[in-house]
């Protein structure tokens, strides 16, 4: 039953990062993993009246917003702090004051940086950096992140805003596309804003649809708070109705891939080392250092355990792969991690909450990894009832791979 149903589904583009990209401040910055507008709303319509909801991997905090926007009460979490600065930036009120000065002090930065009229700030130590941008915008770059530190104060609205909209302009004028799985470089002919448009002209733009999103003000009271997902309680204040999350997928992808050259320009990172330290402070431990520490990584005494799992470690293991040992070690890491937060989430459950997790199975060396299934069990064996397995949307790579929304209630009336 449940195989004819995804035969029939379709990958649905309005259910990804895509539709997000003209919804206002929701389309601030893209990420290709980030989950769709349109399927927090869809799941916001479910539940009446007075709610709190809350969202353990924040990511570019698109349910934080969603329920702003509606006048809830909310709270998300990440343990990447460019991540949470942009979680406050797109939640946060900004007044028609600061929208104009920001505009001022945009215009007045941009065209200082494109007349070489502002010394140039150091660029970032982001590695092969010259294949990330050609020279001039390069240049017009590292004069403009000097130029919006003179024009605007460091934590006031105006310089969020600027900042927000020189990241666009990051990567607007860079040579790399993120299309894919694996990210990859265009020439400098395949520029998706071409430079004898004016750089300044360039940067005018980002910031106008950034503005335009700030006007639109939400209502709702939240906090986007530096934490992580597997200790939750001592990082949110409150009890919560509704979870409505999307964690990071068990496909071994680093966990900031994308969000590099933002993070190395506002200065979040300064190291691949870093990077790496990171990754591995993820769900899973993704990249970098991951990789010789999951070699030696063991499993815990509070491990889950379940069959199909089990079996899959099993399989991949034996797979003959060179990297099938650190790999199986990646995958239990990633179900351990994953059963450490189900289980700090359950304290912040007022009786009869709802939880929504949006995630994709996955597939190692012909092996699938049924993660849906593997969810749903831990919601099980914690206690939650109603627990399901919805298929929503098939993904663009391989026939078996879809995303589902797993869901449940903790028990009890609510109130």
């Amino acid at each position: 039953m449940m195989a004819a149903i995804q035969e029939r589904l379709r990958q649905r583009a309005d259910y990804t990062h895509k539709f997000n990209a003209g919804a206002g401040r929701h389309g601030w910055l893209r990420l290709t993993p980030a989950y769709s507008v349109k399927i927090v709303e869809e799941l916001l319509d479910r539940y009446r009246g007075p709610v709190g909801v809350l969202d353990p991997f924040c990511g570019t905090a698109t349910t934080a917003l969603c329920a702003s926007y509606r006048g809830l009460r909310w709270a998300t979490t990440d343990i990447n702090p460019f991540l949470v600065w942009l979680g406050r930036a797109k939640t946060a009120s900004y007044s028609d004051s600061s929208v104009t000065a920001s505009l001022r002090a945009g215009a007045r930065a941009a065209e200082a940086a494109e007349r070489g009229a502002i010394p140039r700030a150091a660029a970032p130590r982001l590695h092969n950096i010259d294949r990330w941008w050609p020279s001039r915008a390069l240049d017009f770059l590292c004069a403009l992140r000097a130029g919006i530190g003179l024009e605007s104060e460091e934590g006031s609205p105006e310089r969020t805003l600027l900042l927000v909209a020189f990241c666009r302009t990051v990567v607007a004028l860079s040579n790399a596309a993120f299309n894919h799985q694996s990210m990859s470089f265009r020439d400098d002919r395949q520029l998706a804003m071409p430079l004898d448009a004016g750089l300044a002209h360039a940067f005018g733009e980002q910031l106008r649809f950034v503005t335009a999103g700030a006007r639109d003000n939400p209502t709702g009271t939240g906090q986007v708070v530096f934490a992580d997902s597997r200790n939750l309680r001592k990082a949110v204040d409150g009890r919560f109705d509704l979870v409505v999350t999307s964690p990071p997928y068990a496909n071994r992808m680093s966990y900031i891939r994308e969000l590099r050259p933002y993070m190395y320009w506002l200065g979040y990172l300064d190291s691949g080392r870093a990077a790496g330290e990171l990754d591995w402070s993820a769900i899973g431990g993704t990249w970098g250092v991951a990789t010789s520490r999951l070699g030696r990584w063991r499993r815990s005494r509070d491990r889950f355990e379940h069959p199909a799992l089990n079996d899959a470690l099993d399989r991949i293991s034996r797979c003959g792969a060179p990297s099938a040992e650190i790999l199986a070690n990646y995958i239990a890491k990633y179900m351990d991690d994953m059963w450490a937060h189900f289980a700090a989430l359950v304290p912040l459950l007022n009786d009869g909450s709802a939880v929504h997790y949006i995630v994709g199975n996955s597939t190692f060396y012909g092996v699938l990894l049924p993660v849906e299934k593997l969810f749903a069990a831990m919601l099980r064996r914690l206690g939650f009832e109603c627990v399901g397995e919805r298929a929503i949307r098939k993904r663009n790579s391989k026939k078996e791979l879809f995303e589902f929304d797993v869901s449940g209630r903790w028990p009890g009336a609510r109130g």
